[in-house]
C-alpha cells in the first residue's frame, strides 16, 4: 500500500515535483540522482523522503560547509521542524530525527558541555591499545570462517569486527554484539522495527550505565559518568547510544566499501598481496566515492533564509548530502578524482556537530587494521559474486552493501 503523501507547509511548490531519496533508483545508484538534482536545482535541492515528507538536500560542497557551520541560522534541535504535526507515530524514519535529550539534538554551551564529556571520555582510549583489540578481535572472526573458503565480509566481518571493538571499549559484554547489530540495522533501514530497534539499544545502554555506576573500570562508559560535566545516568544514556551508532555505522561500512572497491578495481589487485595501492588509498577513496554515511538528518532553519538559491522556511529540515558534497564538481580535479592529500572530512561533519577527532582517528585504525589482518590471513582473496549482483542497503542514510561474499583458499588462510 502506498502510503498517503504529506504536504509541506505553505504548499511549496519547489517541493511539488522533489526527488525521493528511497525506491530501486536511489538504493542502486545515487550518484547518478546527485547529478541530475545539481544540474535541475544548483547545491541545494527538493527531495522527499518515505512517506512523501518534504527536506533540502544540500549536495553543495561549499554549501555544506556553510550550514554546518552557522547553528544560529541552521540549528541542530528537532523541535523546530515545521512538519511535526503532519508526522504519524509509527513514520519508520522518526527516530533518525525525533527530539532527544542527547548530545546530538543540544546546542550552544550545552552542546559544549557534552562534546567536552564524550571527546575526553574518547581520548582516555590508548591508540596503540586500540589496534592490538582490532588485531586480536580480527583475528578470532577470521577464525571462525577461515576453514570455509568462504565468506559473507559484511555480517561476518565487517559488522561485528567494529562493534565487538565498541563493546569492549565501552566495558560491554561481546555477548550483546548480536542484540546491537540487530537494533542498529533495524534503526538505520527504517523499515517497520525501525522504532523498536532504536528502544533496543537505549535499555542496553542504560543496564550498561547502571552496571558501570556500580562498578567503574577503564572504559568510555565509566568515564563519561566521573566526568567533571556531571552528565545524569539519562544523558550517559543516551550520549553512549549516540557513540554507538556514530562509531559502528560508518567504521562498519567503511570497511566493507574499501574491500569491495579493492576486490572489484583492477587498480588495487596487487594490493591484496600487498602491492601497489596501499589499504590507505582504498580508504580514502572509499570514503570519496561511497562515503559510509552518504546524509544525514540533519539541520533545521532557525529563520527565513536562503541557501545555494533556494528559498529556505523557518523550520524546514536540511539533509546534509556528504555524498553528494563529495561528488561536487568544485572540489574535483579535471580529471574528476578528489584533489591529492584531500582526506574527504566532510565525511565526517564540519562544525560545532561534526565527530569528534579521537573518534575519527579511532575509526581510522579499526578500518586499516580490519582490512590489514584480512588481507594478511587470506591472501588470495577475491569476490565470489558478480559486481553487479552485489545489493546495496535501502536506506537513505547510509551506503552500505546488504553482504559481501567471498571465496578463498583454506589453506591460505590456515597457513
Amino acid at each position: 500500500m502506498t502510503e498517503p503523501a504529506i504536504t509541506p507547509p505553505s504548499g511549496c511548490p519547489a517541493h511539488a515535483n522533489a526527488a525521493p531519496l528511497y525506491g530501486p533508483r536511489f538504493q542502486t545508484d545515487p550518484g547518478q540522482l546527485y547529478r541530475e538534482l545539481r544540474e535541475a536545482h544548483g547545491p541545494v535541492a527538493p527531495v522527499e523522503l518515505a512517506g512523501g515528507v518534504p527536506a533540502w538536500l544540500v549536495i553543495g560542497y561549499r554549501e555544506l560547509q556553510l550550514v554546518t557551520s552557522q547553528p544560529k541560522v541552521f540549528g541542530r534541535d528537532s523541535t523546530r521542524w515545521n512538519m511535526w504535526p503532519e508526522i504519524p507515530e509509527d513514520w519508520p524514519l522518526k527516530p533518525m530525527m525525533a527530539p532527544a535529550p542527547s548530545i546530538l539534538y543540544t546546542e550552544g554551551e550545552e552542546h559544549q558541555r557534552r562534546k567536552a564529556a564524550v571527546t575526553d571520555a574518547l581520548a582516555g582510549v590508548d591508540p596503540y591499545e586500540l589496534k592490538k583489540y582490532c588485531e586480536e578481535i580480527a583475528d578470532g572472526l577470521i577464525d571462525e570462517f577461515a576453514g570455509r573458503g568462504e565468506a559473507d565480509l559484511v555480517a561476518e566481518y565487517a559488522h561485528r569486527l567494529p562493534l565487538l571493538v565498541l563493546c569492549r571499549m565501552f566495558g560491554l559484554s561481546e555477548d550483546e554484539a548480536p542484540v546491537l547489530i540487530s537494533g542498529l540495522l533495524a534503526m538505520l533501514d527504517g523499515g517497520a522495527d525501525a522504532l523498536a530497534g532504536a528502544q533496543k539499544l537505549l535499555e542496553s545502554m542504560l543496564r550498561l550505565v547502571k552496571e558501570k555506576s556500580g562498578r567503574p573500570g577503564a572504559d568510555v562508559t565509566s568515564r563519561l559518568i566521573a566526568h567533571e560535566a556531571g552528565l545524569s545516568e539519562e544523558e550517559v544514556m543516551r550520549d553512549l547510544r549516540v557513540i554507538l551508532i556514530a562509531g559502528h555505522q560508518p567504521c562498519a561500512y567503511w570497511i566493507a566499501n574499501a574491500l569491495r572497491l579493492m576486490l572489484t578495481d583492477e587498480r588495487f589487485a596487487a594490493s591484496l598481496s600487498g602491492g601497489r595501492r596501499s589499504i590507505s588509498q582504498a580508504l580514502s577513496e572509499a570514503l570519496w566515492e561511497d562515503t559510509p554515511t552518504q546524509i544525514f538528518a540533519g539541520r533545521w532553519a532557525t529563520r527565513d533564509t536562503q541557501l545555494g538559491g533556494q528559498r529556505i522556511a523557518a523550520g524546514d529540515m536540511v539533509l546534509l548530502g556528504y555524498a553528494g558534497a563529495n561528488s561536487d564538481p568544485t572540489v574535483r580535479q579535471e580529471s574528476g578524482v578528489p584533489a591529492e592529500g584531500n582526506r574527504a572530512y566532510m565525511s565526517f561533519s564540519y562544525g560545532p556537530h561534526s565527530c569528534p577527532f579521537p573518534a575519527q582517528e579511532a575509526a581510522e585504525v579499526i578500518a586499516a587494521t580490519a582490512i590489514e589482518v584480512l588481507l594478511d590471513r587470506l591472501p588470495d582473496i577475491r569476490l565470489a559474486a558478480a559486481e553487479s549482483a552485489l545489493v546495496w542497503r535501502p536506506s537513505a542514510w547510509v551506503r552500505a552493501l546488504v553482504a559481501l561474499p567471498v571465496a578463498y583458499t583454506p589453506g591460505h588462510a590456515l597457513g
